[in-house]
């Protein structure tokens, strides 16, 4: 597919899909760190993800190409995507699913932010600056809500507002180095290779490796490795290859929203009217950055 200015509907119906996967997952992996270690679980996601990865190239008759050429570039994406991972499973071991959400994908923030100096086409408008105004304020307004902080912590936070700049980092490398030139089973082969030596490697240094794990540890991270780190990270970043950054992070929006109520649901985690209102804030903010001036 060629390169489009904004979102279509097959677009945006994508990303409709992959923000629910992306929601599920953060509730995933609150369990599963239950029974497995967070970075030895992160560590494993991506070298079972690379196996998937593997197989899906043997299906299609493809292989990886372009590593050679881009040697540090690629080196630099998987250990971004390895740092974002470890710092989003340790925040889960800290802190709830709900203000992991609002802090991991309030990503499209400072996207925008940053994409404003370093990425052509994708000035602040005066909309956008407003939704990031309002995008702020709901994340303040969620951190300080009192039935929520009860059960999270001030460094699982923190954890996940660091995974988001991490985030934010590989969409960088994505679309500013020679890795944009890399078909996607490329992209995802560095940052899966990378990351899953880093991760399994630096385990040892952040407590046990197994919790007790039971078949339904072991489930959620077959989940994790085929759904998510391998097969919705394809798509991704096909899209972000296809359709501008700001738009396709911008509907990320639907994530921490699904992520809330998924948190509410499944595991019993407080949510006041005072977070919804957050919650409120911060999904409008962020539809307002994806606002372009017509021309």
């Amino acid at each position: 597919m060629e390169r489009k200015s904004a979102l279509d509907l097959v677009g945006a119906a994508g990303m409709v899909a992959f923000a629910s996967i992306l929601a599920l997952n953060q509730v995933v992996i609150k369990l599963t760190n239950t029974g497995i270690g967070p970075v030895f679980g992160a560590g494993l996601r991506s070298v079972l993800a690379l196996g998937v990865l593997m197989i899906w190239l043997l299906l299609r008759r493809r292989r990886v190409t372009g590593l050679r050429r881009t040697l540090w570039p690629g080196l630099g994406l998987g250990l971004v995507f390895a740092a974002e991972f470890l710092l989003l499973f340790v925040a889960l071991d800290h802190t709830s699913v709900s203000r992991s959400a609002i802090l991991f994908y309030s990503m499209p923030v400072w996207l925008a932010l940053v994409a404003h100096v370093a990425l052509p086409g994708e000035r602040l408008s005066q909309a956008r600056v407003i939704g990031l105004i309002l995008a702020m304020a709901g994340v303040i307004w969620a951190l300080s809500d009192p039935e929520s902080r009860a059960a999270g912590s001030l460094f699982g936070d923190a954890m996940a507002l660091l995974a988001a700049f991490a985030w934010v980092g590989i969409a960088l490398i994505v679309r500013l180095t020679r890795v944009s030139g890399l078909p996607a089973e490329s992209q995802l082969f560095w940052q899966l290779s990378v990351s899953g030596v880093v991760l399994c490697a630096a385990a040892p240094l952040f407590g046990d490796l197994l919790r007790s794990p039971d078949w339904i540890h072991w489930a959620g991270l077959g989940f994790q490795a085929s759904i998510v780190a391998c097969l919705s990270f394809l798509f991704w970043l096909k899209w972000m290859s296809i359709y501008p950054a700001s738009d396709i992070a911008a509907f990320s929006f639907l994530s921490p929203v699904l992520s809330v109520a998924l948190g509410w649901a499944l595991l019993g985690e407080p949510v006041g009217p005072g977070f919804l209102g957050a919650l409120v804030l911060v999904s409008v903010g962020i539809v307002l950055i994806t606002v372009r001036r017509k021309r």
